[in-house]
């Protein structure tokens, strides 16, 4: 694990937080955990609805969670498979770096740079309001952008092989983020972004 001598700072100005923390990896323990994740996951591609047409993504993803901590977005429902040994381990390793519990992760499979994340908000009902959500990214490097809701203002950070991204507070009211795509990019990158989900 590797630690900074000054702590990492907000990248927004205003109207929540969120912090690039860097790799929290070591390089061998990151490129070992890519393998596994991108070999052991049982990825499918996800399923959404939009403008009243189903579409199959190419992107593909896994949720995991707590016993009974469905997920509802795009208008599909995603059951968690339970946890696994090595998801607890990351997870409680974020869960320190990002002083917060979480109770599910939705892992997501970009095999390069065709396939990203168009602006949205991770505002779902079933999210706990506020709540931290905390992105480890491995393999490529990818570029992160936000826009603030009102201002337009954009914000770019890019997320390294073995990173941690933490979001808190009011951005997901106030900020849209997304994840763009780029001919450049030729190698895939897994996101696992550990959530608070709310159980009642």
């Amino acid at each position: 694990m590797t630690t900074n001598l000054f702590p990492p700072e907000n990248l927004l100005p205003v109207d929540g937080e969120a912090i690039n923390h860097g790799s929290i990896l070591q390089s061998a323990e990151a490129d070992d955990l890519f393998r596994r994740l991108r070999s052991e996951i049982p990825w499918q591609h996800d399923v959404i609805k939009m403008f009243g047409k189903t579409i199959i993504t190419t992107r593909m993803i896994a949720w995991y969670g707590d016993s009974g901590l469905d997920y509802t977005y795009s208008g599909t429902t995603k059951t968690p498979l339970p946890w696994t040994g090595q998801l607890t381990q990351l997870k409680q390793m974020v869960e320190g770096r990002a002083g917060a519990n979480f109770n599910s992760c939705l892992l997501n499979l970009y095999h390069d740079g065709s396939e990203g994340m168009s602006w949205h908000r991770d505002n779902e009902s079933s999210i706990v309001k506020d709540s931290t959500i905390a992105c480890v990214s491995f393999g490529a490097v990818r570029r992160f952008h936000f826009k603030h809701t009102v201002t337009k203002e954009r914000i770019t950070t890019e997320l390294e092989h073995g990173s941690l991204l933490t979001m808190a507070g009011e951005i997901q009211t106030h900020w849209l983020h997304g994840l763009p795509k780029s001919k450049k990019i030729s190698q895939p990158r897994i996101s696992l972004t550990f959530r608070q989900m709310r159980t009642s």
